[in-house]
């Protein structure tokens, strides 16, 4: 006898889908809105035809040459919100931690790590070899940081993992002093990179970038079912049919090459991966298949518009974006931290 769909659960779905479907829209406006923004509000503001003439390839006179600018600024803050938002959606998947996020557990550290050693030992230059640096520290960071949350009885909890990324973070961040104090040549340029900003983002550098970040978030994408199914415990899992220790791996890969991308281009900025994440789920539910889209376009706006709040608030100078990310998200990660029910997802 065929098995049909009960009604009142057929509108159910068809009603989530088209909520959803709304939501993600009306974010992708915001975006757009904060895009436009941002090309128009810096130091001084441009007028409307000052960025016709930048689009049709004018520089001439103070306003087209600043929106020119501005637009690979406005769209590297657009793809490395994204990215990160994406990295942290993958790695609080992946360890089943709320807490879970690039910053936290150490990995953009660990990528800023890679790539300070390789500019004073290596005399690394180019923003690509810097990426794949970038890209190694960060995995590297991840297993380390992985191996010792798991130590201990019970495995690898979300207070481990976050307690062992923390900790590393700390040493890692003690290292990176160490090799800047010793090279005084390049310790002006490399900490004004560790703050975190998109101000030096470039039609070059998200052309470098680019080709990284796409294939980190198809990696991404295509295992959003699997860890759906993780989601359900190990056990479970592997009982459906799911190649855990896979998906988890290549799930994981994904989300490093994002944040090891992203930091190389910005340097490391924090708290947008646990933020936006953590929020879109309570919004539209524990799907990856929709976290991950509903994640990239509300991160992207998030950066957009922490880079317009840090112009504005310091006029005539600027505030870097890492400054306002961490300003922004430390008060929202005391309050994760404080709900005990979401120790683990």
């Amino acid at each position: 006898m065929a098995v049909t769909t009960p009604p009142v659960v057929a509108g159910g779905l068809g009603r989530s889908w088209r909520r959803r479907s709304a939501g993600l829209l009306l974010s992708l406006l915001a975006l757009t809105a904060l895009m436009a923004i941002s090309v128009t509000i810096g130091s001084r503001a441009v007028a409307a035809e000052d960025i016709l003439s930048a689009f049709g390839g004018s520089t001439d006179g103070f306003g087209p040459a600043a929106v020119a600018k501005r637009i690979p600024r406005t769209l590297l803050a657009v793809i490395v919100g994204a990215a990160l938002s994406v990295s942290g959606a993958v790695m609080q998947g992946v360890t089943r931690n709320p807490l879970a996020d690039p910053g936290i557990l150490g990995i953009n550290t660990g990528a800023s790590l890679a790539v300070v050693i390789g500019i004073a030992h290596f005399s690394l230059t180019s923003a690509s070899s810097m990426i794949w640096v970038a890209i190694l520290g960060a995995g590297t960071t991840a297993v380390l940081v992985y191996i010792l949350g798991s130590l201990g009885r019970g495995g690898a909890t979300p207070l481990k993992l976050a307690l062992a990324g923390v900790a590393t973070g700390a040493a890692l961040t003690s290292f990176i002093n160490a090799v800047v104090l010793s090279r005084a040549d390049i310790g002006d340029s490399v900490r004004s990179w560790q703050v975190g900003g998109v101000g030096g983002g470039s039609y070059a550098s998200l052309q470098q970038v680019a080709p990284f970040l796409l294939i980190g978030f198809a990696i991404c994408v295509l295992h959003a079912r699997g860890l759906n199914s993780l989601a359900l415990g190990d056990d479970l899992a592997a009982g459906l049919g799911e190649r855990v220790v896979i998906t988890r791996a290549l799930a994981s890969l994904g989300a490093v090459i994002l944040c090891g991308a992203a930091t190389a281009v910005t340097g490391p900025i924090g708290f947008v991966g646990l933020v936006v994440p953590h929020a879109c789920r309570l919004l539209i539910g524990v799907d990856h298949r929709w976290l991950f889209p509903f994640s990239a376009v509300t991160g992207a706006a998030l950066l957009t518009a922490a880079d317009i709040l840090g112009r504005l608030v310091s006029r005539p100078s600027e505030l870097d974006v890492g400054i306002v990310t961490a300003l922004l998200g430390a008060p929202v990660f005391i309050a994760i931290v404080r709900r005990q029910r979401m120790a683990s997802l």
